[in-house]
């Protein structure tokens, strides 16, 4: 999932519960936030003060070519906060595929709810309901490199997929009239080349080997896996209903959090049923321009489909967070900083990692790290 979901979707949806403006932006914030958090940093503040080290909840895979700090990322940021292990079936490596709306899922996110009155706990909100939303397009991989990841390339199929010309154009001007000119070339070009590069590149991790399309919230697409074990190694993808049926979900998420804390709601609500109709229309936005599916959000807010009365959703933030580090280091003392989003949202991805790793995947028997 992408900024369309992650930020916007997360804070439509969040909206239309109830909850007031400022809680909203904190969860979709911190939500994005997951995706944009990718560097290690050590926070120092002035003449000694005190210091914070940042838990990266996403990395760039620069790591690839050093196993043991790959192996490291994998456990520690794309399994726990990516790829968020579903516990079905026999051996360790099918165990850690992670599976919609799966059991430990659900755990943690009411684990997360439970906290909602710490300092942090909105921020932390929203880092469970990027997990959980991710768990209905992640499905089917896992955030550890392993041959259940596999794709045949060869088996990669979109069946609605639309003609990007200026794509195209980009591939025959490199590639040449004659390659352009192949019967379904972009078909072929994607399935065999694309794949294959894309899993050797990833080190087999997560969903590299079908690219970008389980992202894609209007896609309708099928794929193989290489493996022989287990009983779906077909898969038939409908990301419509699943991303509708994740926003259904996190619409429920919602409701229990304004249940819980009255004072962060300024207003009922609307049912998830009666804009069912207009979330549905703005996930069947054919774009894999992101920019264009952040505006389908915005224009149906502003038309007030979404929420009790139309108004806008307030631009991300996480560029203002990311310069919060840079402003910190160096300057200041540890209790200046004890409001800022920054370092609510450090609290909160260390509390998360912690449950995760250390209470709720040992719990189902599951030691990653």
């Amino acid at each position: 999932m992408h900024s369309d979901f992650h930020y916007y979707g997360t804070y439509a949806i969040a909206r239309a519960t109830g909850l007031n403006t400022e809680t909203c932006k904190i969860i979709a914030t911190a939500a994005q936030f997951v995706d944009d958090n990718n560097e290690e940093k050590v926070i120092d503040f002035a003449n000694g003060e005190g210091r914070i080290n940042v838990v990266p909840t996403a990395h760039p895979l620069l790591h690839i070519d050093n196993s043991q700090l790959f192996d490291s990322d994998q456990r520690t940021v794309w399994l726990p906060f990516h790829f968020l292990p579903g516990n079905k079936g026999g051996c360790m490596s099918e165990r850690l595929i992670c599976r919609k709306d799966s059991e430990i899922a659900r755990q943690m996110v009411d684990f997360c709810l439970s906290l909602a009155k710490k300092p942090f706990g909105f921020y932390l909100i929203g880092i469970a309901t990027h997990v959980y939303a991710d768990t209905f397009s992640h499905y089917g991989f896992s955030g550890v490199s392993s041959r259940w990841n596999k794709v045949d390339g060869n088996s990669i199929t979109l069946l609605n997929d639309k003609k990007d010309n200026r794509a195209e154009d980009r591939f025959r001007e490199k590639y040449g009239k004659t390659m352009g000119k192949l019967p379904n070339w972009r078909q072929s070009f994607l399935k065999t080349l694309q794949s294959g590069l894309a899993e050797s590149g990833t080190g087999a991790l997560g969903h590299g080997a079908v690219l970008k399309y389980p992202d894609y919230p209007y896609l309708s697409w099928q794929f193989s896996y290489e493996h022989p074990d287990g009983n779906q190694r077909n898969s038939d993808r409908d990301n419509l209903a699943t991303y509708l049926d994740a926003c259904e979900k996190l619409h429920g998420v919602f409701c229990r959090v304004g249940q819980d804390n009255p004072s962060h709601k300024d207003s009922q609500g609307r049912s998830f049923d009666s804009i069912r109709d207009a979330v549905a229309t703005i996930l069947k936005t054919q774009e894999t321009d992101r920019k264009k599916r952040e505006a389908a959000w915005e224009a149906a807010s502003r038309n007030g489909d979404l929420f009790t009365s139309p108004e806008s959703i307030p631009p991300y933030q996480g560029e203002e967070w990311q310069k919060n580090f840079e402003r910190l280091n160096g300057k200041g003392k540890s209790s200046d900083v004890l409001d800022d989003p920054v370092f609510r949202f450090c609290q909160a991805a260390e509390t998360y990692r912690a449950y995760v790793l250390r209470d709720l995947l040992p719990s189902h028997g599951l030691v990653v790290d």
